[in-house]
């Protein structure tokens, strides 16, 4: 254990084990998330005037981020199926790069912010996938889970 941090996804044998929250009590979580995905000028051009050959870019990577978020707890082993109220995905075209940030909600006994973080990757690799054909420079950066609050209802 690093710095006294009991780790919640170990038994006491240090055995991967799921957490308990059946004793919590629902509360108001929120989460917000982001990630860059940066792109050649022309690409980000195609992107602007709809002229990927695979569609509309922008719209069915938000499509995917909220499906992905949605479906958080059947990618990731540990995660907990939690009662989710709102995904939302947008996005921010800069020169270089797209922004793509997230945000998640829910009334539950555990956080949101691994659906957060969920969203804005398969948002970030849907738009690779569209644009793969284009542009052979692209990279993705900077997942980052930016705040993550909790209301007591």
């Amino acid at each position: 254990m690093a710095h006294g941090t009991q780790f919640t996804h170990l038994d006491d044998a240090g055995k991967a084990s799921m957490v308990d929250v059946s004793g919590k009590v629902p509360v108001k979580r929120t989460a917000k998330a982001s990630c860059r995905i940066y792109l050649s000028p022309s690409t980000i051009a195609l992107i602007r005037g709809d002229g990927i050959p695979k569609g509309d870019v922008l719209a069915t990577a938000r499509i995917a981020g909220i499906m992905a978020g949605k479906h958080t707890s059947d990618l990731i082993p540990l995660c907990h199926n939690i009662s989710i109220d709102k995904i939302g995905v947008d996005f921010h075209i800069l020169e270089d790069h797209i922004e793509i940030q997230s945000v998640a909600v829910c009334v539950d006994k555990t956080g949101i912010e691994m659906e957060a973080l969920t969203a804005v990757s398969v948002a970030a690799l849907t738009i690779w996938d569209m644009c793969k054909a284009v542009d052979k420079t692209m990279h993705i950066d900077g997942i980052t889970l930016n705040e993550k609050t909790k209301r007591d209802l």
